[in-house]
């Protein structure tokens, strides 16, 4: 029987396409384990009708429309963005924590496409957050993130994975 913290539910949303084969393992593991604290959701965020034809700045802002169309007006939404707030991951236990204890019901973390996100989905951001100065493929984010919030609900916990 799995005994949430509180009612939150963490969203975790991607543009692009499904998980990539070597990533995958990896992702599914962590979403399990997250769900023993939260309920957890992947939403993978298809790009739009010939992405590839399309200039920068129309694909981002056509991501971005279907970003904000999907979220609800109460979503507490974190941008992953290379030129947000760097954290750790004790400040991003209290930021699940302190989001938990506010009653949000849906944090939503968000990894755009491969230009970035729109600046009207940054707008909308409640907080951005850089995962490093350093460039990954998108898939490879999604792993990191997963392992992240994962590491985030242990450290709330009190348990032992983050230091073991």
């Amino acid at each position: 029987m799995i005994h949430y913290f509180y009612g939150m539910k963490l969203q975790l949303w991607s543009v692009g396409k499904d998980h990539e084969p070597y990533v995958r393992p990896g992702v599914e593991d962590f979403t399990r384990r997250i769900s023993r604290y939260f309920p957890v959701e992947w939403k993978i965020l298809a790009a739009p009708k010939n992405a590839g034809a399309l200039p920068e700045m129309e694909l981002k802002k056509r991501e971005g429309e279907t970003i904000l169309d999907g979220l609800q007006k109460e979503d507490w939404l974190v941008a992953l963005d290379e030129r947000g707030k760097p954290m750790t991951s004790e400040g991003l236990a209290e930021l699940i924590g302190l989001r938990a204890n506010e009653s949000v019901k849906n944090l939503v973390f968000l990894i755009g496409g491969a230009y970035g996100l729109d600046k009207d989905v940054l707008k909308r951001a409640n907080l951005r957050w850089s995962l490093s100065e350093l460039t990954f493929p998108h898939q490879l984010v999604r792993l990191v993130l997963s392992e992240q919030l994962y590491r985030a609900c242990t450290i709330i916990r009190n348990e032992k994975y983050h230091h073991s």
